[in-house]
Order: C-alpha cells, then structure tokens, then sequence
C-alpha cells in the first residue's frame, strides 16, 4: 500500500514536471492554426459550415496523431525509458544487424540495459523481412538516410519553433496597434530570439521551476477564453465533433480545402516531442497530464475559437486575441510570450540532445558538449548548434514578412518528421515486438495515409517557404552521411591494417624499444588488434611507456550504459609486456567525464582486472569476451588499491609538487612540466589522486609487482597518444568518392573540433601521431 502511495506521488511530481518541458510547443499551436488555415483562398468560404468543417478537421487530427498515435501507441516504443527517432533507431539496430560499423561485441549484449523485459529476442524466430534487410548493405544504408533525413527534420524544427512562436505571441500587438508598422513586430521577435539563444550557456536550472507553472496556468487561461466564446458566440458548435462536418468541408470547398490542411497540420505541431523527450519522465506521468490537462483545454480553446470565428469571420487573421476579452487582453499577450519562449527553450534542448546522439554513433562532425553537475541529468549544451541556430531563426524570422509562409515551413517539417517516425515505428513493431508483418503494415496504412495527404497538401505550399526545411534538411543530411561514409571507412582502413599478435610476441617483453616511466594511453577505434599507428611511432621514435593501455571508446546501441558495466579489460600478449586493453562502452545519450576521472578509474579497473586474473575469475557474471572482462561488477572492487587527495597548502602548485616528487623523471622533466602546469589554468583545477597498494597477502608475488609498476606508471604521468590521420581516396577511385573524400569530408575534419578537444585532454600530456589513410 505504501509502495502503491509512492509510486502515484511519484507520477503525480512527473507529470507536473513535464508540462514546462514536453507541452510547451503543443500548447501555443492555438496562436496561429485557424489563420494558417484560411490564409488561402479558403478565406472566400465564409459559411458556418466551413468553419464547423476546419474545427472538425483540426479535432480529429489531434485526437489521431497526437492522442492515439503518440500518447497510446508510440510512448510504448520506448528503449529503456527513451524515445525518440535514435531511440527507434537504436532498437532495431540491437534486434537486427542494421548497424554499418563492424564493431559489435558479444559482451554487448550481455549489458543490463540491452535486452529490455519487452523486447527480448532470444529464441525467436527471425522475420523472412528482417533476414532480407540484415543480408542487403542497400537496405541497411537507405535505413541510416531515412533516420539522418528525420533528424535533419528535427534540428529544422528547433530553429522554425522559435521563430513561429515568439513572432506568433508578438503579433497580437496588431490588435490594439493598427498601424504597428511590420518592422516593428520583427525586432521586437528578433530581441526575444537573441536573448533566448545568449542565455543557453547557462542552463535552465535556476528558472526550470517556472516553466511548469506557466504551461499550465497558460492552458487553464486559453480553455477558459474558449469557452467563454462558446457561450458567447456559437453553442451550436459541439455539432462540429461529428466526422461528418469534414465531408461537408470538403463538399463545399473542394481543392481548397485540401490546399488548408498545410494549416490544419499545425495543431500537432510539438507532438513529436511528447515521444523524444519521453527520457526525462514516465509514459504514465504523460499520459496522465495530457489527458487531464493539455488534451481538454486545447479542445476547448479550438472549439471556442470556432464559434468566434462563425460570427466573426473579419477577425480571421487575428483570431485568438481577437477573441480575447478586452480586460484579459494584455495579461494574455504578456502570457503568451512567456509561454512562446518556455516552447522554443524546450525544442532548442532537444535539438541539442538529439545531434549529441547522432555525434555519438558517428554521424556528426566532432563538437564541443558541455554538461555541468548541477545542471539536469541529459542536459547538454552544444555552442556550435547554438549559434547555427540563432542564424537560421533570425534568416526565417527576417525572410518571411509573411508569417504564413514561415507557417508552411514548420507544418512540412513536423509532418515530415511525423512520417519519418510512423516507418520507424512500423519497423520496431515487426523486428523488435516481433508482431506480424500485417500488424506493421495495418499501422502504416492507417496513420501513414493519413499524414500523407496532410503532406500533399504541403507540397503545394513548398515554393511558398516549404522549401526551407526541405534544402536544409538535405543539406544536413548529407553532412551527417559524409561524415559517417569517411569515418566507417577510415574504420574499415584501420581494420585491414591492424597489427598482427605475432609481429608483437615476436619482440618480446620490452618490445625492441627503450620502456620509460609512465602510462601511454593510445586512443583507438578497434575492439581487437594492435593499430597500425602503434608500429608507426615506434618506428619513428623507438621508446615507450612502461605500460601500455589500448583505449577504444565506443558507442553502444543503448541510451545510458551503467558505470559498473562500462570498462572491459584485458590483456594484450603475456604479463610481461604490461600491456592491456580497455573498452569504455558508452550509450548515446551519456555525456563524457573529465579525463581524470577517467584516469583514475582506468588504474582501478586495470588493477582489479590484474588480481581477478590471478584469482582465476577471468571475469564476473559471466559477462566475457575474448580475454576481455567487466570488473566493475566484482564486489570486491575499489578495494585493491587506496585512493587518496594530497591536502592543498593554498598554493597552486602543490597538488602538481607532490605527485612530482616520488616521481622517476629527470628533475629537468620536473621541472619543464611543472612550469607547463603552471602556465595552463586548467592544471591548477586538476586533482592528483594518490594510489596506495592496500595490505593484504598475494599468493603471487608477480601480482604485487605488476600492481606496484602500474601504480608508480600512474605517479609517473599519463600521456595520451592519437593518431593524427591525412585522408586521401586511392588514386583509381572513382570520381564521386574523390570528391566526398577530399572535398567534404576533409573540409568537415578541417572545421569541426579537433579529438583531443572533444576527449577534453590537455595539450601537455598530448602526442599525435601522424597517419596516412588510402581509402
């Protein structure tokens, strides 16, 4: 019983939290769907029929796509508890070889967040459809595009939704100023803009608590004019729920009418967040606000804008705040903005989170992320995207003098997006629920037709801004897929290259080269093998650190990977080469630590991997691939060695004097990167963590050693080794491959972040290696 209390308390706190974030788009549709409507040559259809048609229109489509579709259907789409476009994508991409990139592991799928209660596939049979699709490369490339082109949609959507809705609340100042020039309405929307986008850097932690409140307080507000108009202007006007409404709308206006419903379309729009957001909160806590709240309170405010406009017709371009009594009229508007700036915060975060998930699986050029502790959890902010943004509002905002146009823009995109993600859904529910294919294609026949004759209508309206978010998309499009084509194949270079174990076990322990202090962490993308930029350097430069770690950071298909899941470990060659391998798996919605927490949890999970080796574990749960081992899961981990933080004597340079001074550098060594330290700001902020063996008895004394050598390594200093590649296509390729490789996505390297920036490693313990790629 006390369980049960909670769990509704619990519900009850999510579902009011998730009105300043998830509705915020959804609820300020009402500014400008009736005028997009009758923007056209619809407005010579001035009977009380045609208005009961487009309000029939309008409910039946929210009540399709928004409540069927998205509330009952999609919410249960979801991959541990995320959703959204990469959430599908992610799914199929476990359940079926979709994935382009050959760097799946068994113990992948030995994660605690792989296989969801719903969605194990184990001992299934597999579809005659999903075989065909894992065995054609054609087919799994025209599934990457379908989910690149939908997020393309989706950044789209992020600079058309503020535009449209802070232009939308501003232009009831027309109502009270007839002669407000246009210019006017545009600076003032272009302010608002700018200072939406400034702020972002500082996160929407301190003014969270507001957004809530607001929503809500805006939705009662705009249920509340509707129906004062319903009693007001048209009682008659619940006659308009019937379907039958829509045949006579179309009776009556034929061609015009279907050219009305790129207007129609925008009463969904900030649907497709209630499923991308889905992360942040429960499918029950959504369903429980939209369809005790948002649901009711935009059926009324469209219902009451109705009967308005069946008497007053005149009033059609401002409708809303032409309905509005005089007395609210000024606290409404001042609303309305609150509520326009609340929706373009929450689509501006999600447009961050969703290229942060498309960077992740390595179809975005690198950029900088930044996520701070006190900030909420999947909160990110991206500076780049930010300012791309910024632009592309203010270009449609300045652009489009007519805001229908900048309305047809945004319906094309929602529509398109909508669309994208019906397939998706259609593929998840035959490959994943594994549901019969009959099921799937019912889903995409019914939902799907419907979009595609709201998306016909749109297409008419593409020369009048539709084309907008089209060019662009494709534009990101292809970027996305130019970078992924360069750096699968820059992958697939790596693996045809790779170095074999037998040219390793042949130069024995010290590896032909002079070993010195320290750990060398070298930065690579293969699961198994030596790279090839390995040999190059000790080609070049015959010494190397005492111990060797190959690190591989990858993505694996699931949102959030658990920390006791993330490292596997294991050994390259015999115990005396001390050289290891360490796998950090990350989810695509994780959000990278600093480099000395990663250090320092590198050392313990390498020492855990030593002792578990010598115990004869070789690994825990099982959960085993190759020589590689999850240690984190031992219970005996963290106890092995002993942490501890030098206490700082308030000067900046002791933490760095002491990690110095039992090191076995040269005292010129000291020296030079202690004033290195000094120099650089960010080393003052740096912690030097301290390792101490613990006192305990080892059966071997050779586990002691190894454990003592990587503990001195550590004391010595970490230096992290990349490659630094020149790309170039082979000489007899053809010419379009020549043209994306030294054109796109060599431009692409040249202006995006370097490695070491986005790995946050500092330029003292950085050395690149140089490489050259023939692909």
């Amino acid at each position: 019983m006390v369980d049960r209390r909670y769990q509704c308390k619990e519900v009850l706190l999510l579902a009011y939290q998730s009105f300043g974030v998830l509705f915020g788009d959804l609820s300020i549709s009402p500014l400008y769907v009736y005028k997009s409507t009758f923007s056209g040559k619809l407005s010579n259809y001035q009977t009380e029929d045609v208005i009961f048609g487009a309000f029939s229109l309008i409910f039946w489509t929210f009540t399709l796509l928004s409540l069927f579709k998205h509330v009952i259907i999609l919410l249960n789409t979801d991959d541990n508890g995320e959703g959204g476009i990469f959430a599908l994508y992610s799914l199929l991409c476990r359940h079926a070889k979709f994935s382009l990139l050959p760097n799946h592991q068994a113990a992948d799928e030995e994660l605690s967040t792989y296989h969801g209660p719903r969605y194990s596939s184990r001992n299934l049979q597999s579809s005659s459809v999903k075989k065909v699709a894992e065995r054609h490369k054609k087919l799994k490339t025209a599934l990457l595009l379908l989910v690149l082109f939908g997020t393309s949609l989706v950044v789209c959507v992020g600079f058309l939704t503020p535009a449209m809705s802070i232009r939308s609340s501003i232009e009831g100042l027309k109502v009270r100023s007839n002669n407000l020039h246009y210019g006017v309405v545009v600076v003032i929307a272009c302010i608002l803009l700018v200072g939406l986008f400034v702020l972002q850097h500082r996160g929407t932690y301190r003014v969270a608590f507001m957004f809530a409140p607001i929503v809500i307080f805006w939705s009662v507000c705009i249920a509340a004019i509707g129906l004062y108009n319903i009693i007001k202007w048209n009682p008659r006007i619940y006659e308009a729920l019937s379907p039958y409404y829509i045949y006579k709308f179309f009776r009556d206006t034929g061609r015009d009418g279907w050219i009305s419903l790129g207007g129609v379309l925008l009463c969904i729009t900030g649907t497709e967040a209630l499923f991308a957001d889905l992360g942040q909160y429960t499918a029950a806590s959504i369903r429980l606000s939209f369809c005790g709240i948002i649901y009711p309170c935009l059926v009324l405010q469209y219902m009451g804008q109705a009967a308005f406009l069946s008497k007053n017709f005149a009033a059609v371009s401002t409708s809303f705040y032409a309905s509005i009594p005089d007395s609210l009229f000024w606290p409404v508007l001042l609303l309305a903005t609150l509520a326009a700036m609340v929706a373009s915060q929450s689509v501006i975060s999600a447009t961050f989170s969703i290229v942060k998930q498309c960077y992740a699986i390595g179809c975005f050029p690198r950029v900088k992320i930044v996520h701070k502790s006190k900030w909420f959890r999947g909160q990110i902010y991206i500076p780049e995207i930010n300012w791309v943004l910024l632009i592309l509002s203010l270009a449609v905002m300045i652009g489009f003098r007519d805001i229908n146009h900048l309305g047809n823009a945004y319906g094309l995109a929602c529509m398109s997006a909508t669309f994208v993600t019906t397939w998706l859904t259609a593929l998840v529910i035959n490959f994943v629920w594994h549901q019969s294919l009959l099921l799937a294609l019912l889903f995409v026949i019914f939902f799907g037709l419907v979009e595609i004759i709201f998306l016909s209508s749109s297409c008419v309206k593409i020369p009048k801004g539709g084309w907008v978010p089209l060019m662009l998309s494709v534009i990101f499009m292809l970027i996305m897929y130019v970078w992924h084509y360069g750096a699968r194949k820059k992958y697939l270079y790596d693996l045809h290259n790779k170095v074999s174990m037998r040219w390793i076990l042949t130069l024995g322990p010290s590896l032909g080269i002079v070993r010195v202090p320290g750990i060398g962490l070298i930065f690579t993308e293969l699961v198994s093998g030596v790279p090839a930029s390995f040999t190059h350097f000790l080609t070049n430069l015959p010494a190397f650190y005492q111990v060797v770690v190959f690190v591989c950071e990858k993505t694996v298909p699931v949102p959030y990977v658990p920390q006791k899941e993330r490292y596997l470990i294991g050994r390259i060659g015999p115990k005396s080469f001390r050289m290891y391998r360490c796998i950090a798996r990350n989810g695509y919605k994780d959000v990278q630590k600093n480099e000395d927490d990663f250090e320092n949890e590198l050392v313990m999970s390498i020492a855990e991997f030593i002792q578990l080796e010598a115990e004869g574990c070789g690994t825990v749960d099982g959960s085993l691939d190759g020589r590689l081992a999850v240690v984190r899961t031992s219970e005996k981990f963290g106890k092995r060695l002993e942490m501890s933080e030098p206490e700082s004597n308030g000067e900046g340079s002791s933490s760095t004097s002491t990690a110095l001074l039992n090191s076995s550098k040269s005292h010129t060594l000291q020296y030079l990167q202690s004033t290195y330290e000094l120099e650089s700001p960010r080393f003052s902020l740096r912690r030097r963590i301290r390792f101490k063996l613990q006192d305990m008895k080892y059966k071997d004394p050779n586990v002691k050693e190894e454990l003592l050598e990587l503990v001195e390594a550590k004391h010595s200093g970490v230096a992290y080794v990349l490659g630094h590649s020149h790309i170039k296509a082979k000489w007899n390729a053809p010419f379009l491959k020549r043209f994306v490789i030294h054109v796109a996505y060599s431009f692409l390297r040249k202006n995006c972040r370097a490695p070491a920036v986005v790995l946050n490693i500092p330029h003292t313990c950085l050395i690149e290696v140089g490489m050259n790629y023939y692909l």
